[in-house]
């Protein structure tokens, strides 16, 4: 290893534009930074994407490029007075200054108000970092003064040319050093570093310490790989993008009757580290929302699942979930349920604390009885058909309403059908009532 003291990826970072890997759809000529660059240009702008992707060394390298001074802060550990001690340097230096913030997304809205005066007057011009999304975690008035860049996860050939550079230069980098590297430690090396530039050069670094303090011999295998890696961890956020986005794929595979994709998506927010319990819950939404009365027992599933899960704990209980995934996948559709009682709730809104009817209301009273409560009810059961044909079970000032409507799918074919005769009972009962 080198003399250097810092870790690989901090002594490997771009110093400009051409030592930069990826983002060409930013970076390209003709691109919007590309723009920026050759106008010598700065805008306030938010630079959003995984970690690893080079939004701390672009900003660096955007602010060399066009010749501005650069100050830093990071929204975890600093706060208003930071800010105010960047302004007042920026003020002595009587120029506009780039002001890099990362994880900007941790400003809560005083903090993010601060920055507004300075950047409308051009003091500050403003680069934010954040993995999160901007539209939920920044307000709008900041929001409104600034650009939002998106960066992509490097590819796979990225992460090669960011490997193959650090082998290379003996300066900064591990070219000093005779490492050889098998081909398929190689693709080990960038499947285990997951579309992030820091990680491969953080495994990369581990590895030669590893194969160093083992025999001495810089030889790269699969197995030393492996071990540099000790756990695979892919890109997940609990409370992030990626979480939600995980999920969502989940949800829509198993609404679209996709088993295949529904198992895989529900492996990544295990293999992420999502606790099983939260797709348990997910699964029983599901099968109320997506499902409904089309096949009933999907509910039950999703709740046995859940309960074999509390029982069994992880790994085993996944199993579980795992069968009722693929249940949900191919059960028969219907969210009839989930639309109609979106459509109750709203009337509940519209019409407010309507008065039940006088044949619904409970007499357990005498003076309740004397009130006319349940006056004129008809016992569904003593019926013909055991349904009171004509009978009107909605507040007085309610028209009568048919939000649930079943479709023509699984178990709610037969329950189409049974409400289909039973409208006609009713239409024949109004129609005898008028003549």
């Amino acid at each position: 290893m080198s003399d250097d003291q810092r870790p690989l990826a901090d002594a490997m970072r771009p110093r400009t534009l051409a030592e930069f890997v990826g983002q060409q759809h930013l970076l390209a000529p003709g691109r919007s930074l590309n723009a920026m660059i050759a106008n010598k240009h700065l805008q306030s702008m938010i630079l959003w994407g995984p970690p690893g992707t080079g939004k701390t060394t672009l900003a660096r390298i955007l602010t060399g490029e066009t010749g501005l001074a650069f100050d830093s802060l990071s929204a975890v550990t600093d706060g208003v007075r930071e800010v105010r001690a960047v302004v007042e340097r920026a003020r002595q230096r009587q120029d506009s200054t780039v002001l890099f913030v990362d994880e900007v997304h941790r400003f809560n809205k005083s903090q993010q108000d601060a920055f507004l005066p300075h950047l409308e007057s051009g003091l500050l011009i403003l680069i934010g970092a954040t993995t999160e999304n901007p539209s939920f975690a920044l307000n709008n008035a900041l929001l409104s003064r600034a650009s939002v860049h998106v960066l992509k996860s490097l590819s796979d050939v990225d992460l090669m040319a960011i490997v193959q550079s650090a082998l290379e230069d003996p300066e900064r980098g591990l070219g000093s050093l005779s490492i050889c590297i098998d081909d398929n430690a190689s693709e080990a090396l960038i499947k285990a570093a997951d579309g992030d530039g820091r990680r491969v050069l953080n495994l990369l670094e581990s590895a030669v310490m590893l194969a160093e303090t083992k025999s001495g011999e810089l030889h790269l295998d699969v197995a030393l790989i492996s071990e540099a890696a000790s756990v695979s961890v892919r890109r997940f956020d609990k409370g992030g993008d990626v979480f939600y986005d995980l999920t969502s794929a989940l949800h829509k595979s198993i609404r679209g009757s996709d088993p295949n994709a529904a198992l895989y998506w529900m492996a990544r927010l295990v293999d992420g580290g999502c606790d099983p319990a939260y797709i348990a819950r997910r699964l029983i939404r599901i099968a109320s929302e997506d499902i409904g009365n089309a096949d009933p027992r999907a509910l039950t599933l999703a709740l046995d699942a859940d309960e074999a899960f509390r029982r069994l704990g992880s790994p085993e209980g996944e199993l579980a979930l795992a069968q009722a995934t693929v249940y949900l996948a191919v059960a028969a559709k219907s969210n009839a349920v989930y639309r109609a009682f979106s459509d109750a709730s709203a009337d509940t809104k519209r019409f407010g604390s309507a008065e039940v009817p006088d044949h619904l209301r409970n007499a357990p009273t005498r003076l309740a009885e004397k009130m006319g409560h349940g006056k004129g009810y008809r016992y569904a059961h003593d019926e013909e058909e055991g349904y009171a044909a004509g009978e009107h079970y909605f507040p007085d000032n309610i028209p009568q309403r048919h939000y649930y409507q079943p479709v023509d799918r699984g178990m709610e074919t037969k329950i189409r059908e049974k409400l289909a005769h039973l409208r006609r009972l009713d239409s024949q009962t109004t129609t005898r009532r008028r003549s």
